[in-house]
């Protein structure tokens, strides 16, 4: 596949042999949430965004897996690298049980679970964070978070926000506030308190809509006021946010929210901590989201991109006691800790958040100008962007209008489209897409 001159060729989706597959792997698979009966042809050509199903259809991807994929498919310098590596065996190695090590740690061809490590502090040392503990997923990432917090603070209280989604396990759920299916009669994590997040990324306290802000101070404020509040300030152990809402509807707050959150946590010295599991990794222009805020988190979590799921904080507020946090099989196995560490290093090298800077830009600007039936907002920072429209039935229809002409995307929040193209996208990846996204939109408005 020549990533320079493909385009998207669809015939039918999902095509027989897609059809056949979908059939054969849920045979035996849970009910879980599959958004689309596309099937990725591993073993086909595959490069950036394009990709190619079971039918031999080519789609243009832009949803990055999720954001699991910020390099896009068979990046060829990842792979480079990656090939060099001879597989061995055991490759489930526990990074936090176990050393490796494939030579000298100042010029090593094959980072491993210290590296990783070590680039993550780097990243993370305008916060002062220097300490790292590798986890599987980003639910394990977020449960070690809070355990930590827990731990350190002597607290029993968390905070959360109204539309958060921190993941599937069982404290995780505790903190979702996004749809009642994530949680409902699942046990939960007791003492969690929730305030709104911010639904209008240009508001001020005066023009505040979505009830955050709202007579004198805001509800957070209330809620911790030492005299007034329902919570003791004393008794949080964390709060916890996504510096911009996911699963909730790509929500950008505003400069006020966010220096109201880092003005409380500061009074209060209660623990912050930012879920980058979507938004790190330069997908918004800088390493962690984070930074294009006033926040300074206490603890980050990060995964998807990351291959591992990864907690980092200060040392001091991990736990000292040996075997208080452990994993026995955690942090992922060597190949993903390579991968990570390969992804890391390109994103921070390779011009990555510039580029998303410049090509989220031409996006959205693209977007506004082509004026398109029910859309009602185009929002985005770099390369995480936002497309709503005036119900969800018409976004449903957009998404699945776009698989027809090749384009993947992704719902989230009530009536929000998603767009995730890889880091690396190019200006005419991006005409390419926002072109067939648009005429998505006018056919599903014509079904309407």
């Amino acid at each position: 596949m020549n990533r320079e001159t493909a385009e998207p060729s669809v015939d039918t989706l999902p095509g027989p042999k897609a059809t056949e597959r979908v059939a054969y792997h849920r045979e035996h698979a849970a009910t879980t949430t599959y958004v689309y009966d596309f099937v990725w042809d591993v073993t086909a050509e595959a490069e950036g965004p394009f990709c190619t199903d079971a039918d031999g259809n080519v789609l243009l991807d832009f949803t990055s897996h999720v954001g699991a994929a910020p390099l896009g498919y068979n990046n060829p310098d990842l792979l480079e690298r990656m090939a060099a590596f001879d597989l061995v065996d055991p490759l489930k190695v526990a990074g936090q049980d176990f050393y490796t090590t494939a030579g000298d740690p100042a010029d090593v061809d094959f980072p491993g679970p210290a590296e990783l490590m070590e680039q993550l502090g780097e990243v993370s040392s305008g916060y002062g964070l220097d300490t790292v503990f590798l986890s599987n997923s980003g639910a394990e990432a977020v449960e070690n978070a809070i355990k930590i917090c827990y731990d350190r603070s002597g607290g029993d209280y968390g905070i959360t926000f109204d539309g958060a989604f921190h993941g599937r396990t069982l404290g995780a759920l505790s903190l979702n506030r996004s749809k009642a299916v994530y949680r409902r009669d699942f046990p939960e994590v007791g003492k969690i308190h929730d305030v709104p997040f911010c639904e209008d990324r240009n508001c001020s306290p005066d023009t505040c809509s979505c009830g955050f802000f709202a007579g004198d101070g805001s509800r957070l404020r209330r809620l911790l006021d030492p005299e007034r509040g329902s919570v003791d300030p004393a008794d949080v152990a964390y709060l916890i946010l996504e510096p911009i809402q996911g699963e909730g509807g790509y929500r950008f707050p505003s400069d006020s929210f966010m220096e109201e959150v880092a003005a409380l946590c500061d009074e209060h010295d209660i623990l912050l901590v930012a879920d980058e599991i979507q938004t790190g990794l330069g997908r918004t222009g800088e390493f962690w989201a984070s930074d294009g805020y006033s926040i300074e988190p206490d603890v980050v979590t990060a995964a998807k991109g990351l291959r591992v799921g990864a907690t980092v904080a200060s040392e001091d507020v991990f736990p000292d006691e040996r075997a208080r946090l452990s994993s026995t099989w955690g942090a992922g196995d060597l190949i993903a800790a390579l991968q990570g560490a390969l992804t890391v290093e390109q994103i921070r090298e390779g011009g990555l958040m510039d580029n998303a800077v410049v090509r989220g830009r031409q996006a959205t600007e693209l977007l506004r100008d082509e004026d398109l039936p029910g859309v009602t907002d185009v929002r985005g920072r770099g390369l995480l962007l936002a497309v709503e429209f005036d119900g969800k039935d018409r976004r449903d229809a957009v998404v699945d209008a776009a698989l027809q002409q090749g384009l993947l995307t992704l719902g989230c929040g009530h009536s929000t489209l998603r767009l995730l193209p890889p880091l690396d996208v190019t200006e005419r990846e991006i005409s390419l897409g926002i072109e067939l996204l648009a005429e998505a939109v006018r056919a599903a408005d014509g079904q309407n």
